[in-house]
């Protein structure tokens, strides 16, 4: 979803006053001290300072649409980071201080686990408390920045609705004193057709107000302009994208004029590049995967899953080493990815990204394989069936996984997801 930045970037930005804003999409992040033993039930060995809830979140997103029921003890770990006012800061290291002024709670974090919760179909008191926690933190122009108070972005407003959406809310109800909705600040960020780089969403726009292309957040705004979580299947194939030109589009046509802008993009290379960090001298493209893997999700919820494939061929080939590096997040990028397309994420480029990603985290309380579509058909299963649906109804596939392993838990942004601000 945006222009990812390290964790470590991240701390170096917070300590020069940089306006924080979501790290690089499990990108690698410092190793933690000695003396700060992390929590059993976390996913991942790196420093979670920055991205603890959303990893975690983001694993359990995966092993969701994967049929693998997570540790009772990890989804207690992830519903235990949250604030009485329902909020979730990047990472509490200690849950048992009751949350206050100094905590820095994040929206970004909080989204992806009511996202994760929901999509496992438990804690509906932990997922409701959340989506009045975001509410209350609601700018006046109907969107969220990453902290609350701060103004907001393409990449936040855009994964908050997902969330708003995956808890069963409406986005029109959802208004400001004003009278904005989360769509109308989301189509703030939208450049027009016509140019260049017509049909990208911004991350924010520039002091000037003038909005810059960026890709991660267009993938997220794809996302977001049509009410879907990260965890989105493959929509219907509809006719190849177009950038409509008008002066007032409706948040789909917004999320249709994105996905044009990331198709022409992929279509060069078959991958996104990361932009050279600020002060860098070193200009020469580097590959992105982790927006890569995004923008394959965005393509493919929006019905474009063709113009996903060459880029989730460059994955297949290209992103193992980076997901071997980086850790929970990666993989589990990897694996919405595979499953947006259709793609067997148990044999990812000659990997078993989900097998990887379980190691990286408590043992799963069950798993179960998704069957294919031939097998599925013939009993009259579906290898998605009682997954949460797109309206916000909650699963029940998770009754199985308790059935097999009582106890066993559910729960849900950067070493996966965390977005960049525009600079």
């Amino acid at each position: 979803m945006t222009v990812r930045r390290s964790a470590a970037a991240l701390a170096t930005a917070a300590v020069l006053c940089v306006a924080a804003a979501p790290a690089a999409v499990a990108a690698p992040s410092p190793s933690p001290s000695p003396s700060a033993a992390l929590p059993d039930g976390l996913y991942g060995t790196a420093d979670p300072t920055y991205d603890g809830v959303w990893r975690q979140s983001l694993a359990f997103l995966a092993q969701s649409v994967e049929l693998v029921t997570p540790s009772a003890g990890a989804v207690d770990w992830l519903v235990g980071q949250q604030c009485d006012s329902g909020a979730f800061a990047s990472y509490r290291p200690d849950p048992s201080v009751p949350c206050d002024a100094k905590t820095m709670t994040d929206t970004n974090a909080t989204a992806a686990a009511i996202q994760a919760l929901a999509e496992l179909g438990r804690h509906r008191d932990a997922i409701d408390n959340g989506v009045h926690w975001l509410k209350s933190v609601q700018n006046a122009d109907g969107g969220w920045g990453y902290n609350p108070g701060s103004p907001s972005d393409a990449n936040s407003t855009a994964v908050v609705i997902g969330a708003l959406a995956r808890a069963g809310q409406k986005m029109n109800d959802i208004t400001t004193d004003r009278g904005t909705t989360p769509y109308d600040a989301l189509l703030t960020f939208a450049l027009p057709c016509g140019g260049a780089d017509g049909g990208a969403f911004a991350y924010q726009p520039d002091k000037a107000g003038k909005l810059t292309a960026n890709a991660d957040a267009t993938a997220a705004a794809v996302l977001g302009g049509m009410g879907k979580g990260m965890a989105a299947g493959n929509t219907a194939a509809v006719k190849a994208p177009t950038c409509q030109k008008t002066a007032d589009p409706t948040p789909e046509q917004a999320a249709q004029n994105g996905a044009y802008y990331l198709s022409g993009v992929l279509a060069k290379t078959g991958h996104l590049d990361l932009p050279p960090m600020p002060g860098s001298d070193d200009t020469a493209p580097r590959p992105d995967f982790g927006n890569t893997a995004d923008a394959v999700v965005a393509l493919s919820a929006s019905g474009h899953q063709d113009k996903a494939a060459k880029a989730v061929g460059w994955l297949e080939k290209n992103a193992g080493p980076w997901a071997e590096t980086s850790g929970p997040a990666a993989y589990a990028q990897l694996v919405l990815a595979a499953h947006a397309t259709g793609t067997d994420a148990r044999d990812f480029g000659g990997v078993d990204l989900v097998a990887r990603l379980n190691a990286t985290g408590p043992a799963p309380a069950a798993t179960r394989k998704p069957r294919t579509d031939a097998a599925a058909t013939a009993s009259g299963d579906k290898a998605e069936e009682g997954r949460e649906s797109d309206d916000g109804g909650l699963g029940v596939w998770w009754l199985i996984g308790i059935g097999l392993a009582v106890g066993a838990g559910v729960g849900f942004l950067i070493s996966g997801r965390r977005k960049n601000q525009q600079l």
